[in-house]
Protein backbone atom coordinates (compact mmCIF):
# COMPACT_ATOMS: atom_id res chain seq x y z
CA UNK A 1 0.00 0.00 0.00
CA UNK A 2 1.10 3.58 -1.06
CA UNK A 3 2.45 6.01 2.09
CA UNK A 4 1.01 8.87 2.15
CA UNK A 5 3.99 10.98 1.03
CA UNK A 6 3.97 8.62 -1.65
CA UNK A 7 0.36 9.40 -2.54
CA UNK A 8 0.80 13.28 -1.97
CA UNK A 9 3.43 13.20 -4.13
CA UNK A 10 1.45 11.37 -6.81
CA UNK A 11 -1.83 13.68 -6.75
CA UNK A 12 0.62 16.95 -6.91
CA UNK A 13 2.25 15.04 -10.64
CA UNK A 14 -1.50 15.39 -11.50
CA UNK A 15 -1.47 19.35 -12.96
CA UNK A 16 -4.93 20.38 -12.03
CA UNK A 17 -4.30 24.15 -12.27
CA UNK A 18 -7.46 26.15 -11.76
CA UNK A 19 -8.27 27.62 -14.96
CA UNK A 20 -6.53 24.64 -16.64
CA UNK A 21 -7.32 21.67 -18.09
CA UNK A 22 -9.45 20.47 -15.16
CA UNK A 23 -8.94 17.98 -12.39
CA UNK A 24 -10.09 14.45 -14.20
CA UNK A 25 -6.87 12.78 -14.12
CA UNK A 26 -6.10 13.40 -10.24
CA UNK A 27 -9.88 12.31 -9.74
CA UNK A 28 -9.41 9.20 -11.48
CA UNK A 29 -6.11 8.26 -9.71
CA UNK A 30 -8.28 8.71 -6.78
CA UNK A 31 -11.58 6.85 -7.74
CA UNK A 32 -8.80 3.75 -8.57
CA UNK A 33 -7.38 3.81 -5.06
CA UNK A 34 -10.36 3.72 -3.34
CA UNK A 35 -12.04 0.97 -5.83
CA UNK A 36 -9.01 -0.80 -5.35
CA UNK A 37 -9.56 -0.93 -1.77
CA UNK A 38 -13.44 -2.36 -2.06
CA UNK A 39 -14.82 1.03 -2.30
CA UNK A 40 -17.30 2.08 -4.66
CA UNK A 41 -16.45 5.49 -5.56
CA UNK A 42 -19.49 7.99 -7.30
CA UNK A 43 -17.71 10.09 -10.70
CA UNK A 44 -19.48 13.19 -12.08
CA UNK A 45 -18.45 15.97 -14.18
CA UNK A 46 -19.98 19.37 -13.45
CA UNK A 47 -18.36 20.42 -17.43
CA UNK A 48 -16.02 18.48 -19.32
CA UNK A 49 -13.01 17.33 -17.47
CA UNK A 50 -14.31 19.23 -14.14
CA UNK A 51 -14.30 16.04 -12.22
CA UNK A 52 -15.13 14.76 -8.67
CA UNK A 53 -15.14 11.98 -6.32
CA UNK A 54 -17.75 10.73 -3.89
CA UNK A 55 -17.44 7.63 -1.79
CA UNK A 56 -19.09 6.67 1.25
CA UNK A 57 -18.36 3.83 3.99
CA UNK A 58 -20.45 2.42 6.56
CA UNK A 59 -19.59 2.98 10.29
CA UNK A 60 -21.27 1.86 13.71
CA UNK A 61 -23.52 5.19 13.45
CA UNK A 62 -25.78 6.61 10.33
CA UNK A 63 -24.74 9.68 11.90
CA UNK A 64 -22.23 10.22 8.88
CA UNK A 65 -19.09 12.87 8.87
CA UNK A 66 -18.49 14.27 5.71
CA UNK A 67 -14.64 14.72 4.51
CA UNK A 68 -13.93 16.64 1.65
CA UNK A 69 -10.93 18.71 -0.12
CA UNK A 70 -9.81 19.70 -3.55
CA UNK A 71 -8.28 18.62 -5.80
CA UNK A 72 -7.43 21.59 -8.04
CA UNK A 73 -5.16 24.13 -7.31
CA UNK A 74 -3.78 27.63 -8.71
CA UNK A 75 -1.13 28.19 -10.72
CA UNK A 76 2.75 28.07 -9.99
CA UNK A 77 5.21 29.44 -12.60
CA UNK A 78 7.92 27.01 -12.38
CA UNK A 79 10.62 29.80 -13.10
CA UNK A 80 10.40 31.21 -9.41
CA UNK A 81 10.39 27.62 -7.49
CA UNK A 82 13.46 25.79 -6.70
CA UNK A 83 12.34 22.28 -8.24
CA UNK A 84 9.60 22.24 -11.11
CA UNK A 85 5.62 22.52 -8.56
CA UNK A 86 4.53 19.53 -10.69
CA UNK A 87 7.53 17.75 -9.76
CA UNK A 88 5.97 16.30 -6.33
CA UNK A 89 9.65 15.74 -5.15
CA UNK A 90 9.97 13.96 -1.91
CA UNK A 91 13.32 15.65 -0.72
CA UNK A 92 14.62 16.93 2.71
CA UNK A 93 11.84 14.77 4.92
CA UNK A 94 9.44 17.11 2.42
CA UNK A 95 7.29 16.87 -0.22
CA UNK A 96 7.50 19.54 -2.76
CA UNK A 97 5.22 21.04 -5.22
CA UNK A 98 1.77 23.17 -5.76
CA UNK A 99 -1.01 21.88 -3.73
CA UNK A 100 1.37 20.34 -0.94
CA UNK A 101 -0.24 22.12 1.53
CA UNK A 102 -3.76 23.34 -0.50
CA UNK A 103 -4.56 20.89 -0.48
CA UNK A 104 -3.66 17.61 -1.83
CA UNK A 105 -1.52 16.78 1.22
CA UNK A 106 -4.54 17.00 3.26
CA UNK A 107 -6.31 14.51 0.87
CA UNK A 108 -3.73 12.37 0.60
CA UNK A 109 -4.12 12.26 4.49
CA UNK A 110 -7.43 11.18 4.07
CA UNK A 111 -6.81 8.61 1.59
CA UNK A 112 -3.94 6.79 3.15
CA UNK A 113 -6.39 6.84 6.27
CA UNK A 114 -9.34 5.20 5.10
CA UNK A 115 -7.29 3.09 2.66
CA UNK A 116 -5.41 1.61 5.74
CA UNK A 117 -8.61 1.18 7.30
CA UNK A 118 -10.55 -1.18 4.84
CA UNK A 119 -6.46 -2.76 4.55
CA UNK A 120 -7.81 -4.08 8.08
CA UNK A 121 -10.63 -4.75 8.27
CA UNK A 122 -11.69 -1.60 10.89
CA UNK A 123 -14.91 -0.29 10.62
CA UNK A 124 -15.24 3.61 11.64
CA UNK A 125 -17.78 4.54 14.32
CA UNK A 126 -19.68 6.82 11.89
CA UNK A 127 -20.67 6.51 8.39
CA UNK A 128 -18.04 8.71 6.49
CA UNK A 129 -18.47 10.36 3.06
CA UNK A 130 -15.72 11.43 1.03
CA UNK A 131 -15.63 13.81 -1.17
CA UNK A 132 -12.31 14.93 -3.46
CA UNK A 133 -14.22 18.20 -5.17
CA UNK A 134 -13.05 20.20 -8.53
CA UNK A 135 -13.26 24.00 -8.53
CA UNK A 136 -12.18 25.02 -4.86
CA UNK A 137 -10.09 28.01 -6.29
CA UNK A 138 -12.32 30.01 -7.99
CA UNK A 139 -15.71 29.45 -7.23
CA UNK A 140 -16.58 25.95 -6.56
CA UNK A 141 -19.37 26.08 -9.15
CA UNK A 142 -17.92 23.69 -10.60
CA UNK A 143 -16.87 21.62 -7.64
CA UNK A 144 -19.00 21.86 -4.29
CA UNK A 145 -21.91 23.84 -5.44
CA UNK A 146 -22.41 21.35 -8.28
CA UNK A 147 -22.24 18.97 -6.15
CA UNK A 148 -24.85 19.87 -3.58
CA UNK A 149 -27.35 20.81 -5.95
CA UNK A 150 -26.99 18.36 -8.28
CA UNK A 151 -25.87 15.26 -6.03
CA UNK A 152 -27.47 16.10 -2.89
CA UNK A 153 -28.51 12.28 -2.34
CA UNK A 154 -24.88 11.31 -1.97
CA UNK A 155 -24.61 13.15 1.10
CA UNK A 156 -27.54 12.10 2.77
CA UNK A 157 -27.34 11.48 6.63
CA UNK A 158 -24.48 13.64 7.29
CA UNK A 159 -24.53 15.82 10.24
CA UNK A 160 -20.75 17.60 10.48
CA UNK A 161 -17.52 17.66 8.17
CA UNK A 162 -14.34 18.79 8.65
CA UNK A 163 -11.74 20.42 6.11
CA UNK A 164 -9.29 22.64 5.78
CA UNK A 165 -7.74 24.56 7.42
CA UNK A 166 -7.18 23.72 10.91
CA UNK A 167 -5.54 21.56 12.67
CA UNK A 168 -2.31 22.60 11.93
CA UNK A 169 0.86 23.27 14.86
CA UNK A 170 1.87 26.43 15.58
CA UNK A 171 5.06 26.66 17.87
CA UNK A 172 4.48 28.61 21.11
CA UNK A 173 7.26 28.13 23.99
CA UNK A 174 6.58 24.76 25.47
CA UNK A 175 3.63 24.21 23.19
CA UNK A 176 2.02 23.69 20.38
CA UNK A 177 -1.03 25.75 19.65
CA UNK A 178 -3.34 23.69 17.19
CA UNK A 179 -6.13 25.65 15.62
CA UNK A 180 -9.17 24.39 14.65
CA UNK A 181 -11.57 26.57 12.76
CA UNK A 182 -15.40 27.08 14.06
CA UNK A 183 -16.31 29.69 11.10
CA UNK A 184 -14.82 31.61 7.87
CA UNK A 185 -15.45 34.54 6.64
CA UNK A 186 -17.93 35.46 3.63
CA UNK A 187 -16.95 35.94 0.46
CA UNK A 188 -18.01 39.42 -1.11
CA UNK A 189 -16.53 39.51 -4.47
CA UNK A 190 -17.67 41.97 -6.44
CA UNK A 191 -17.70 44.04 -9.64
CA UNK A 192 -17.56 47.60 -9.76
CA UNK A 193 -18.39 50.48 -12.19
CA UNK A 194 -18.48 54.03 -13.34
CA UNK A 195 -19.99 55.12 -16.04
CA UNK A 196 -18.89 58.99 -17.34
CA UNK A 197 -18.75 61.09 -20.43
CA UNK A 198 -16.37 60.05 -23.27
CA UNK A 199 -14.23 62.51 -25.02
CA UNK A 200 -10.91 63.67 -26.15
CA UNK A 201 -7.70 63.21 -23.94
CA UNK A 202 -6.69 66.81 -24.10
CA UNK A 203 -9.98 68.26 -22.56
CA UNK A 204 -11.01 69.08 -19.55
CA UNK A 205 -13.18 66.11 -18.45
CA UNK A 206 -16.76 66.51 -18.05
CA UNK A 207 -17.43 63.59 -16.10
CA UNK A 208 -14.40 60.87 -15.95
CA UNK A 209 -15.40 57.34 -14.76
CA UNK A 210 -11.70 56.67 -14.42
CA UNK A 211 -10.97 59.51 -11.48
CA UNK A 212 -14.62 58.58 -10.10
CA UNK A 213 -14.01 54.87 -10.16
CA UNK A 214 -9.52 55.72 -8.92
CA UNK A 215 -11.43 57.95 -6.12
CA UNK A 216 -13.76 55.38 -4.45
CA UNK A 217 -10.74 52.62 -5.01
CA UNK A 218 -8.65 54.78 -2.78
CA UNK A 219 -11.30 55.24 -0.10
CA UNK A 220 -12.22 51.59 -0.18
CA UNK A 221 -8.20 50.57 0.24
CA UNK A 222 -7.41 53.52 2.95
CA UNK A 223 -10.36 52.58 5.23
CA UNK A 224 -9.92 51.24 8.53
CA UNK A 225 -12.27 48.83 9.32
CA UNK A 226 -13.45 48.81 12.97
CA UNK A 227 -12.21 45.51 15.25
CA UNK A 228 -15.04 43.60 15.50
CA UNK A 229 -14.91 40.63 18.37
CA UNK A 230 -16.78 37.20 17.31
CA UNK A 231 -17.69 34.98 20.06
CA UNK A 232 -15.35 32.50 18.26
CA UNK A 233 -12.38 34.77 17.80
CA UNK A 234 -12.84 36.45 21.75
CA UNK A 235 -12.18 32.79 23.00
CA UNK A 236 -9.40 32.14 20.52
CA UNK A 237 -8.03 35.67 21.98
CA UNK A 238 -8.53 34.08 25.89
CA UNK A 239 -7.30 30.29 24.95
CA UNK A 240 -3.81 32.40 23.43
CA UNK A 241 -3.72 34.45 27.11
CA UNK A 242 -3.60 31.60 29.16
CA UNK A 243 -1.24 29.52 27.24
CA UNK A 244 1.24 32.49 26.63
CA UNK A 245 0.59 33.42 30.66
CA UNK A 246 0.18 36.98 29.11
CA UNK A 247 -3.27 39.02 28.94
CA UNK A 248 -3.94 40.54 25.23
CA UNK A 249 -4.74 43.88 25.51
CA UNK A 250 -8.51 44.16 23.26
CA UNK A 251 -7.61 47.94 22.76
CA UNK A 252 -4.59 47.23 20.97
CA UNK A 253 -4.97 44.23 18.70
CA UNK A 254 -3.06 44.72 15.53
CA UNK A 255 0.47 45.43 18.04
CA UNK A 256 -0.42 42.52 20.07
CA UNK A 257 -0.75 40.28 16.57
CA UNK A 258 2.70 41.46 15.66
CA UNK A 259 4.07 41.02 19.22
CA UNK A 260 3.39 37.29 19.44
CA UNK A 261 4.43 36.63 15.96
CA UNK A 262 3.02 33.25 14.58
CA UNK A 263 0.24 32.92 17.15
CA UNK A 264 -0.89 36.51 16.44
CA UNK A 265 -1.79 35.78 12.48
CA UNK A 266 -4.19 33.08 14.18
CA UNK A 267 -5.88 36.29 14.65
CA UNK A 268 -4.88 39.22 12.82
CA UNK A 269 -6.76 39.33 9.97
CA UNK A 270 -10.00 37.91 11.65
CA UNK A 271 -10.59 40.96 13.48
CA UNK A 272 -12.40 42.99 10.84
CA UNK A 273 -13.86 43.16 7.63
CA UNK A 274 -11.64 43.98 4.87
CA UNK A 275 -12.27 44.23 1.10
CA UNK A 276 -9.49 44.89 -1.05
CA UNK A 277 -9.13 46.23 -4.84
CA UNK A 278 -7.83 43.53 -6.68
CA UNK A 279 -8.25 43.82 -10.48
CA UNK A 280 -8.89 47.34 -12.69
CA UNK A 281 -9.67 47.66 -16.39
CA UNK A 282 -9.92 50.98 -18.48
CA UNK A 283 -9.58 52.81 -21.40
CA UNK A 284 -8.69 51.61 -25.38
CA UNK A 285 -6.25 54.92 -26.35
CA UNK A 286 -4.12 57.00 -23.77
CA UNK A 287 -5.95 60.26 -25.50
CA UNK A 288 -9.28 58.77 -24.90
CA UNK A 289 -11.53 59.13 -21.75
CA UNK A 290 -13.65 55.61 -22.10
CA UNK A 291 -17.15 56.30 -21.22
CA UNK A 292 -17.00 53.27 -18.31
CA UNK A 293 -14.21 52.06 -16.31
CA UNK A 294 -14.12 48.80 -13.92
CA UNK A 295 -12.96 47.39 -11.20
CA UNK A 296 -13.27 44.08 -9.06
CA UNK A 297 -12.62 44.03 -5.22
CA UNK A 298 -12.04 41.19 -2.93
CA UNK A 299 -14.40 41.46 0.39
CA UNK A 300 -14.65 39.38 3.59
CA UNK A 301 -16.98 39.83 6.29
CA UNK A 302 -17.20 38.00 9.87
CA UNK A 303 -19.64 35.89 10.88
CA UNK A 304 -22.64 38.11 11.46
CA UNK A 305 -21.53 41.08 9.86
CA UNK A 306 -22.46 40.82 6.18
CA UNK A 307 -24.82 43.70 6.32
CA UNK A 308 -22.60 46.30 7.93
CA UNK A 309 -20.01 45.18 5.80
CA UNK A 310 -22.11 46.08 2.67
CA UNK A 311 -23.85 49.21 4.49
CA UNK A 312 -20.08 50.41 5.10
CA UNK A 313 -18.76 49.81 1.11
CA UNK A 314 -21.72 51.75 -0.26
CA UNK A 315 -20.82 54.77 1.80
CA UNK A 316 -16.84 54.15 0.53
CA UNK A 317 -17.88 53.92 -3.16
CA UNK A 318 -20.34 56.62 -3.31
CA UNK A 319 -23.49 57.14 -5.28
CA UNK A 320 -21.50 56.94 -9.08
CA UNK A 321 -20.35 53.48 -8.34
CA UNK A 322 -22.52 50.47 -8.93
CA UNK A 323 -21.41 47.06 -8.00
CA UNK A 324 -22.56 43.68 -8.67
CA UNK A 325 -21.45 40.02 -7.13
CA UNK A 326 -18.96 37.87 -8.56
CA UNK A 327 -19.23 35.25 -5.68
CA UNK A 328 -21.22 36.05 -2.86
CA UNK A 329 -21.19 33.87 0.33
CA UNK A 330 -22.38 33.47 3.55
CA UNK A 331 -20.11 33.62 6.81
CA UNK A 332 -20.60 29.81 8.17
CA UNK A 333 -20.08 29.12 12.24
CA UNK A 334 -19.93 25.78 13.35
CA UNK A 335 -21.04 25.19 17.15
CA UNK A 336 -18.20 26.15 19.64
CA UNK A 337 -17.97 24.99 22.53
CA UNK A 338 -19.42 21.47 21.74
CA UNK A 339 -18.59 17.54 22.10
CA UNK A 340 -17.72 17.65 18.45
CA UNK A 341 -15.08 19.85 18.64
CA UNK A 342 -13.94 18.21 21.69
CA UNK A 343 -13.49 15.16 19.79
CA UNK A 344 -11.34 16.62 17.08
CA UNK A 345 -9.27 18.58 19.83
CA UNK A 346 -9.14 14.88 21.63
CA UNK A 347 -7.52 13.12 18.97
CA UNK A 348 -4.76 15.60 18.67
CA UNK A 349 -3.94 15.71 21.95
CA UNK A 350 -3.54 11.64 22.17
CA UNK A 351 -1.01 12.17 19.19
CA UNK A 352 0.93 14.95 20.47
CA UNK A 353 0.70 15.55 24.68
CA UNK A 354 2.08 18.91 23.94
CA UNK A 355 -0.66 20.33 22.34
CA UNK A 356 -3.27 22.97 23.16
CA UNK A 357 -6.31 22.79 20.69
CA UNK A 358 -7.84 26.39 20.12
CA UNK A 359 -10.78 27.61 18.51
CA UNK A 360 -10.35 29.77 15.00
CA UNK A 361 -11.96 31.45 12.30
CA UNK A 362 -10.24 31.17 8.90
CA UNK A 363 -9.50 34.71 7.24
CA UNK A 364 -10.79 33.26 4.15
CA UNK A 365 -12.99 30.60 2.72
CA UNK A 366 -13.46 26.91 1.53
CA UNK A 367 -15.81 24.53 0.10
CA UNK A 368 -17.81 24.55 3.90
CA UNK A 369 -19.95 27.62 2.38
CA UNK A 370 -21.44 25.48 -0.12
CA UNK A 371 -22.02 22.40 2.54
CA UNK A 372 -23.35 24.99 5.15
CA UNK A 373 -26.54 25.27 2.48
CA UNK A 374 -27.32 22.01 3.23
CA UNK A 375 -27.35 21.91 6.45
CA UNK A 376 -23.74 20.49 6.93
CA UNK A 377 -21.77 21.87 9.71
CA UNK A 378 -18.20 22.27 9.05
CA UNK A 379 -14.97 22.55 10.64
CA UNK A 380 -11.24 23.18 9.49
CA UNK A 381 -9.41 20.04 10.68
CA UNK A 382 -6.75 18.77 8.42
CA UNK A 383 -4.19 17.76 10.99
CA UNK A 384 -0.44 18.34 10.41
CA UNK A 385 2.45 18.79 12.94
CA UNK A 386 4.52 21.08 11.43
CA UNK A 387 8.72 22.40 11.99
CA UNK A 388 8.57 25.63 13.78
CA UNK A 389 10.81 27.32 10.53
CA UNK A 390 8.07 26.38 8.32
CA UNK A 391 5.50 29.15 7.61
CA UNK A 392 2.24 27.48 6.76
CA UNK A 393 0.07 30.61 5.82
CA UNK A 394 3.21 31.75 3.46
CA UNK A 395 2.91 27.88 1.99
CA UNK A 396 -1.07 28.61 0.69
CA UNK A 397 -0.54 29.62 -2.81
CA UNK A 398 3.13 30.54 -2.23
CA UNK A 399 6.51 29.11 -4.16
CA UNK A 400 8.42 26.25 -2.97
CA UNK A 401 4.76 25.32 -1.50
CA UNK A 402 5.86 22.15 1.06
CA UNK A 403 4.63 19.70 3.47
CA UNK A 404 7.14 17.71 5.95
CA UNK A 405 6.62 14.11 5.21
CA UNK A 406 6.41 13.74 9.02
CA UNK A 407 3.89 15.98 9.38
CA UNK A 408 1.61 13.81 6.71
CA UNK A 409 1.90 11.09 9.00
CA UNK A 410 1.15 12.43 11.95
CA UNK A 411 -2.15 13.50 10.27
CA UNK A 412 -3.21 10.05 9.10
CA UNK A 413 -2.50 8.81 12.98
CA UNK A 414 -4.90 11.97 14.42
CA UNK A 415 -7.14 10.76 11.56
CA UNK A 416 -7.41 7.32 12.68
CA UNK A 417 -8.21 8.33 16.05
CA UNK A 418 -11.17 10.56 15.77
CA UNK A 419 -12.49 7.63 13.25
CA UNK A 420 -11.96 5.28 14.74
CA UNK A 421 -11.21 5.59 18.59
CA UNK A 422 -13.28 5.81 22.22
CA UNK A 423 -14.13 9.53 23.19
CA UNK A 424 -10.76 11.27 24.11
CA UNK A 425 -10.43 13.05 27.47
CA UNK A 426 -8.65 16.50 26.78
CA UNK A 427 -5.90 16.86 29.69
CA UNK A 428 -5.93 20.26 30.53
Amino acid sequence: MKSVAEICSDLIRFDTTNPGSGERPAAEYVATLLADAGLEPVVFESAPKRTTVVARIDGDSPDALLIHGHLDVVPADPAEWRMHPFSGEITDGCVYGRGAVDMKGSCAMTLATVLDLAARGVRPKRDLVLAFLADEEATGDYGSRHAVSEHRELFDGVSEAISESGGFSVASGGHRVYPIAVGERGTAWMKLTAHGVAGHGSRPPVDNPVATLVHALSRVASYQWPVRLTPSVAALLQSLSEITGQPIDLDRLDAEAVRLGPLGGLFKSQIRNSANPTMLEAGYKVNVVPSTAEAHVDGRYLPGLREEFLETLDELLGPKITREFVNLEDAPAAPYPSAFFDELAGSLVAEDPLARPVPYVMAGGTDAKSFARIGITGYGFAPLMLRPDLDYFGMFHGKDERVPVEGLEFGTRVLTRLLTSVEQTIPF
